[in-house]
């Protein structure tokens, strides 16, 4: 069966029962942590994959096919309870020309503890979605003028699972997507903060990091991303920074949530646009080996 990404085998099902087995003493995280190792199951830049062997140990206990020790940490929901630092945004008035304020500064802070503060902080507080954490894989990017002012943040994460209109514009088949989903990262969150008005400064910002965000996810990461995508909510937004910055609009979604596993939670829809960052972007997610 393929779990997680991953085919299993009868002998490695055997091979997860009898570690259980063997230690019953050990904890979810230690088992999860002892089965990556044994398997050297590695992301692209050799690490081990923990989070995700968990996720799939997991769901094979959720099959009633494995027997899982029992919790010893209530889990917490990351994205709904994260403490926002306390940091305090200056509101002052920022206004001028784009070349009045340059040079502009975008720098990726993913891995800068005081970077994803401010970030965190700027999203929490002044974007209408508000901001809960980042989990997966994940870019975080802060915009600053030449008085080291900040103007906006901008969040890339993980691409939904399934977007019709995203998926009809690529092709692939349901296999493919599952291999190579990885290669398209989703535009979660982008804000300019609300006491800045420059003209053009949003599609400046997006332009600027559609020219760097391959490089700075195969650095992190050691894969590169060959698609964006984003969800406007058209109630709200027309996404004219978006088609300035050169983004298509391909469709709108069908009204379901990322976390909509039952067809049953119902969200305004949103316009889908996408932004290939290679000529031959549509061509790899079809034909590049996973």
């Amino acid at each position: 069966m393929k779990v997680q990404g991953r085919l299993v085998s009868p002998e490695q099902m055997q091979e997860i029962r009898q570690l259980i087995a063997e230690h019953p003493q050990w904890s979810r995280r230690r088992l999860s942590e002892q089965l990556c190792g044994r398997w050297d199951w590695r992301n692209p830049r050799g690490q081990l994959k923990d989070m995700a062997t968990r996720s799939l140990l997991l769901k094979l206990h959720q099959r009633d096919l494995i027997t899982l020790p029992p919790r010893r940490r209530v889990p917490t929901s990351r994205m709904g309870q994260v403490r926002q630092p306390r940091v305090t945004l200056d509101p002052s008035p920022i206004g001028g020309t784009l070349k009045e304020l340059g040079p502009l500064e975008v720098r990726e802070v993913s891995r800068d503890r005081s970077g994803r503060d401010l970030f965190g902080a700027a999203l929490a507080q002044c974007h209408y979605l508000g901001y809960g954490g980042s989990v997966g894989e994940n870019l975080q990017y802060l915009v600053r003028d030449r008085r080291d002012r900040l103007l906006g943040c901008v969040l890339f994460g993980s691409a939904a699972w399934k977007c019709a209109a995203r998926d009809q514009w690529i092709g692939w088949t349901p296999e493919q997507r599952q291999n190579r989903l990885r290669r398209i990262t989703n535009n979660q969150r982008f804000l300019i903060l609300p006491w800045v008005g420059v003209k053009h400064l949003a599609s400046w910002i997006l332009g600027r990091v559609a020219r760097r965000i391959g490089r700075d996810w195969e650095e992190k990461y050691g894969h590169r991303v060959v698609l964006l995508e984003t969800f406007v909510d058209q109630e709200r937004f027309a996404g004219t920074c978006y088609r300035a910055a050169n983004w298509v609009e391909v469709g709108t979604t069908r009204g379901r949530s990322r976390q909509d596993q039952h067809r049953t939670l119902q969200v305004p829809a949103k316009g889908v646009w996408l932004l290939p960052l290679e000529r031959n972007a549509r061509q790899q997610l079809h034909h590049e080996r996973a």
